[in-house]
């Protein structure tokens, strides 16, 4: 660059004069999601205001940093959304149980709250529920909140080398060592390792004789990894310390090694705030799990990734999750007397908090609706309008009213100008307009008796269609999953999730990978050279993905390309063609997923605990297997689960049918492991 600065060529030494000039300014302005500037005064008299691009919010021209050099206080102030989780938790006690609960005022050492976080159960708590979290947590056996403010500030990238070190330490298996002994006093708590950025300054303190603004000074020098402030302060540090009778050395180790640590050290008050939360939000699931869940699950409504995974969740937990129902909904999530979550009546599109106001003010008066034709007559129409309650009929929010199925709501009978849905809310309409009108005043309420329309008998809609409208308008599948009939051929023969493979593809790169599910939309295409290609979307219960199909492989599995079929498909992961870094799915076989089982499940093996051989247990077993006589050879691996010695042992006189019935009733036994081979 120093050669072009100085050539001969004009055009490129004014270029890189206007880049000197550009250098180091903002390209863009941006607004910080939580930042606030408070001054002593008028801020337009110390700072240069705008107004921002989407509001009429005033922000600062300068930078945060620059705006604290003239003097202004600059606060980020976040919006959690857990804190609205707790608070509509809380709500929900009070409601159900009658109890007043001071969150910030439970004990700090529930033993069912660190149950959860020993297991690793805590998926829809703050802070600590993604995968690798869990696996730490499952390792570390926190016991004390003093192991989450550490686990919360070590699980970042840099510190996380460092976790390993403290769950060893925390349960003996390695050695705590201190940096000097001095040191002992602050780092007892995190076994040696130092955390927090709070540590760097005791301890700047304690070998050195900082005062508390120098031991500030120091950690910003080290943090913010200023290399050429750093010599001065570190032959400060050393000098001081070989002053206390500290070996200049080892003085020079512990610097460095405060320096390693500041680089990535944690605000310790910082962790512990956001741990004592997080500690809130497991213990309201550890002890009020039906609340808690309601509650994350009306905050998530709108994310149908997280709302399906916590919906997962509940399962997991034996947790019922009901959907919407017009004699039990209100318009939030709910937990009923029975400790059952009710799905709300506003997570449902097209239905709005005027409607179910009118609903639920009708049932409280009266009592619940005996069918569609009472709710019709009680309800607000206007608020509750037709495309209002075609989004409950969908959604099964009318499954309560006995003798009617979904498909007979929309069903219009070969001589009837409207469906049966219409009829229903004309026919309220009718009789809420006579109840109004003068005429009950002469003649009474007796007098103006309108029957009910007649409800027409037509098919109920099949299982995938009702499945698909339920989605459409919740964003979710609420009765089931279209892909429930195949779950053990997906968790037996599948090796990788659609989520997995849409967070990160390369996790797999050069190896084979089984997914499978059913596709939601094909199309069969053209290039431009004149070449036939697919494309297709499938779902499994985790998410959707595209995939495109050429050549060969296009002709070859074409046929299964189409909507509502049920496809298992094999491929790798492998470079794109022509391509250095880029990776791609590429398929190279797709099958019927129904085909599955009978070609892939030639054997079952039963992995048996000798403990477990009662002779109630063998019965049990015994007669399972007589009930479901059939094709598939049936193996065993009996022996000890805790040392791991099995012996293997082949059938020679049973042989079972692989039903859904047959594998549902092994999962219920205790003790009893399998595997489709």
């Amino acid at each position: 660059l120093a050669d072009v600065k100085n050539g001969k060529d004009i055009l490129a030494v004014k270029t890189l004069g206007f880049a000197e000039t550009l250098e180091g300014c903002a390209r863009h302005t941006g607004v910080h999601a939580a930042g606030v500037i408070i001054g002593k005064d008028d801020l337009r008299e110390y700072l240069p205001l705008s107004t921002s691009k989407n509001s009429d919010l005033l922000v600062t021209q300068y930078a945060d940093k620059y705006a604290e050099h003239v003097g202004m206080l600059k606060m980020d102030f976040l919006g959690l959304k857990t804190l609205s989780i707790i608070n509509d938790t809380l709500e929900l006690i009070e409601n159900r149980c009658g109890e007043k609960i001071d969150i910030n005022s439970i004990p700090l050492d529930d033993a069912k709250t660190y149950e959860l976080y020993q297991k690793g159960n805590t998926i829809g708590t703050f802070q600590f529920e993604s995968e690798g979290m869990r696996i730490y947590l499952k390792e570390l056996k926190p016991s004390n909140i003093e192991d989450l403010i550490a686990m919360n500030a070590l699980y970042r990238p840099g510190p996380m080398q460092f976790i390993p070190t403290y769950i060893s330490r925390k349960h003996g298996k390695e050695k705590t060592e201190y940096p000097h002994e001095l040191l002992e006093g602050i780092l007892k708590n995190t076994y040696g390792i130092m955390v927090y950025q709070e540590q760097i300054m005791q301890a700047a303190q304690i070998m050195a004789d900082y005062s508390l603004g120098e031991a500030d000074i120091l950690r910003r020098i080290m943090g913010k990894k200023k290399p050429e402030l750093l010599p001065p302060e570190e032959k400060k540090f050393i000098k001081r310390a070989v002053a206390k009778g500290i070996e200049e050395k080892l003085a020079k180790s512990i610097f460095e090694t405060m320096a390693h640590f500041a680089g990535y050290g944690f605000n310790r008050s910082h962790s512990a705030a956001y741990s004592v939360l997080a500690y809130q939000t497991a213990y309201l699931k550890a002890n009020y799990l039906p609340e808690y869940m309601a509650a994350v699950l009306q905050r998530n409504k709108n994310d149908i990734k997280k709302i399906t995974s916590f919906m997962d969740e509940c399962k997991r937990q034996g947790l019922k999750v009901l959907g919407p129902d017009v004699n039990e909904s209100e318009y939030k999530f709910i937990v009923n007397q029975k400790g059952e979550i009710r799905f709300g009546l506003g997570a449902v599109k097209g239905v709005g908090k005027g409607a179910v106001e009118s609903i639920v003010e009708a049932r409280n008066e009266n009592g619940p609706f005996k069918d569609i034709f009472d709710l019709t007559k009680r309800i607000a129409l206007r608020a509750a309008n037709k495309k209002c309650l075609e989004s409950l009929a969908y959604a099964g929010a009318f499954d309560s009213f006995k003798g009617v199925y979904r498909s007979q709501y929309f069903y219009k009978e070969t001589d009837a100008e409207v469906v049966f849905l219409d009829k229903a809310i004309r026919f309220g309409s009718k009789f809420q307009s006579v109840q109004q009108s003068e005429q009950i005043a002469m003649f009474g309420n007796d007098g103006f008796a309108v029957s009910n329309p007649e409800i027409p008998n037509c098919e109920p809609w099949s299982q995938l269609d009702m499945l698909s409208k339920e989605k459409e308008i919740t964003g979710m599948y609420l009765s089931g999953h279209p892909l429930d009939n195949f779950k053990i051929e997906i968790d037996h023969f599948c090796n990788v999730t659609l989520n997995q493979m849409n967070e990160d593809l390369l996790k797999f790169k050069n190896r084979d990978i089984t997914i499978a599910g059913i596709v939601t939309e094909a199309a069969h295409r053209t290039t431009k050279t004149g070449k036939p290609f697919g494309t297709f979307s499938i779902e499994d219960f985790t998410d959707t993905k595209r995939f495109v199909i050429f050549s060969e492989e296009y002709l070859k599995f074409r046929h299964f390309l189409k909507p509502k079929e049920f496809l298992f498909i094999k491929g790798r992961v492998e470079l794109r063609y022509r391509s250095d870094d880029t990776y791609e799915f590429r398929i190279n076989k797709i099958q019927l997923l129904s085909e599955v089982r009978n070609k892939l499940a030639q054997s079952i093996t039963m992995q048996l605990s000798l403990k477990d051989l009662s002779d109630g247990f063998i019965e049990e077993l015994t007669n399972l297997i007589n009930g479901n006589v059939g094709q598939t050879r049936l193996n065993f691996k009996v022996g000890d689960q805790e040392e791991g010695n099995f012996v293997e042992l082949h059938s020679n006189k049973f042989k079972v049918d692989l039903n859904n019935k047959f594998l549902e009733s092994l999962d219920q036994i205790p003790g009893i492991e399998y595997k489709l081979n």
